[in-house]
């Protein structure tokens, strides 16, 4: 039987790295462990951390197709952070001008989530602990 021992990243292609980048580091407070520029494919790629765990790469590419949301597409759906307050979550990001979906309960945990979406309109959920 195959072992993993857990996600190592995920990566994520953005349109706009600059403006994804700020994203990343300044709303949702991911920390850069290292940033390169690869001359040769003219793309940067970005490794972030979150809680000092390496989760995120983000990567540019000159002009990249649009990614397909809606209607939902096969592949990655969204991807998730627990978060400890939701309310406290949503006052933040309401505080940057970033909109989030109503308030919604898992019907499995009762517990609460919501959605935005980052610059490309890749879905972010937020999951109440």
């Amino acid at each position: 039987m195959l072992t993993l021992n857990k996600v190592h990243h995920i990566a994520i292609l953005c349109s706009d790295y600059q403006k994804s980048k700020d994203f990343y580091t300044q709303i949702l407070g991911l920390t850069i462990i290292r940033e390169i520029y690869r001359e040769e494919r003219q793309s940067y790629k970005l490794d972030l951390a979150l809680n000092g765990i390496y989760v995120i790469e983000l990567f540019s590419f000159p002009d990249p197709p649009k990614r397909p949301s809606r209607p939902e597409a096969t592949g990655l759906r969204h991807l998730a952070f627990e978060v400890i307050n939701l309310d406290e979550t949503i006052d933040f990001l309401n505080s940057k001008k970033i909109v989030s979906e109503p308030i919604r309960i898992d019907e499995t945990t009762q517990k609460r989530f919501t959605f935005i979406a980052d610059p490309d309109d890749l879905p972010i959920e937020f999951y109440e602990r």
